[in-house]
């Protein structure tokens, strides 16, 4: 269904509309979004099933004679780099997804037609930008503060021996600490909220990371309480869901291992977990599309405030186009450019100046 956008929709929009419009979204092109959202989900689960699978028959099969030392150690070795290469494809096919869910929903919202294939395929030629992006969105926001915390953990367990060598108090270094992790939560949600609009404005406007992220910060002015709600709420949903998957799986791998033996009950815990683990990824790529959606919507609602989409859309629709940008005025030091005079028009010639001064001929029967 691919409904034109509608001038009265376009005006400024409470929480209560935005995800309303989320749901029509969500609803009318649904198969597309979850298909954009499926892909990282499938990259990181397929190698994952296969570790899983592996560990299940290892722990079936107890009869083997236990491994070497150095073959645990390759084991862990090889787990952590393919653990770190997983990381980082992830990664990359979740700052694509998410740049395609963008590009999706942007044209959803004005009507256009859309499928998984030409969104992937619209961002693909900038996908670099987009990974650049995430990347410095999880400096930013996760591994900062992270670092701090790791800084103050280490001066506060140093500070702490050298009190208790002294023979002081060390309650006020904790209080301290204490206070900093509290600003450093604060932090992270403060730059969650700041940062929310930096992939659609990266992507619809075409623009470079640092940009996208000064662009987020000037258009979330005045909308960050809205958008917290939404993130609650989204948290809210995904946790509703867990649990509703979760809790009956416990159930079941409860009433199976009791019916089993115990050699069997190691493996069936492991394809438990498996299946546990797998549960979770479907639920975030259910999950995912809302806010794709809901955050795009929120980038248009405040253009719509702030710089007046609505009305450079309907110009735009009119067939009118929007006033050329000033040009580009000279350096204040430079001199100004001086006019060159105009040239003095050329003499008339003398012949033409006799001429201009003979009386015309008299007309017949007009005395002189």
């Amino acid at each position: 269904m691919n409904e034109p956008l509608q001038p009265s929709s376009l005006h400024p929009s409470s929480l209560g509309e935005i995800l309303d419009r989320t749901a029509q979204l969500y609803r009318s092109r649904f198969f597309v979004f979850l298909g954009i959202s499926v892909v990282p989900t499938v990259v990181v689960l397929v190698p994952f099933c296969g570790f899983f699978l592996l560990l299940a028959w290892l722990g079936s099969n107890s009869t083997s004679p236990p491994a070497e030392d150095w073959a645990k150690t390759f084991a862990v070795v090889f787990l952590v780099i393919v653990s770190l290469i997983a990381l980082a494809i992830y990664a990359a096919i979740a700052a694509l997804a998410m740049a395609a869910m963008n590009h999706a929903v942007s044209r959803a919202y004005l009507g256009e037609r859309i499928t998984i294939r030409d969104a992937y395929k619209a961002v693909w030629r900038r996908g670099w930008h987009y990974v650049w992006l995430l990347l410095l969105e999880g400096l930013i926001i996760w591994v900062a503060p992270i670092a701090v915390w790791v800084a103050l953990a280490v001066i506060n367990a140093s500070a702490i021996i050298l009190t208790h060598s002294a023979g002081l108090n060390g309650a006020p270094l904790g209080l301290l600490v204490l206070l900093a992790i509290v600003a450093l939560v604060g932090y992270v949600f403060w730059m969650l909220l700041r940062l929310s609009l930096a992939f659609p404005a990266s992507v619809i406007e075409q623009i470079g990371a640092w940009s996208a992220l000064k662009r987020s910060s000037a258009l979330t002015k005045g909308t960050k309480g809205r958008i917290f709600l939404l993130y609650l709420l989204g948290a809210a949903l995904t946790w509703l869901l867990s649990l509703g998957i979760t809790i009956p799986l416990a159930i079941v791998m409860a009433l199976v291992s009791a019916s089993v033996g115990p050699q069997r009950a190691q493996a069936l815990n492991l394809v438990m977990a498996f299946v546990i683990y797998g549960a979770s990824f479907a639920i975030q790529a259910l999950t995912r599309p809302i806010y794709g959606i809901a955050l795009t919507l929120f980038y248009y609602d405040q253009r719509i405030r702030q710089e007046g989409f609505d009305i450079e859309w309907l110009m735009q629709r009119a067939g009118l186009t929007a006033p050329p940008p000033p040009q580009h005025q000279a350096a204040p030091w430079l001199p100004p450019i001086p006019l060159q005079p105009s040239p003095d028009p050329e003499p008339p010639h003398p012949v033409e100046i006799q001429q201009s001064t003979q009386q015309p001929p008299p007309i017949f029967g007009e005395s002189q």
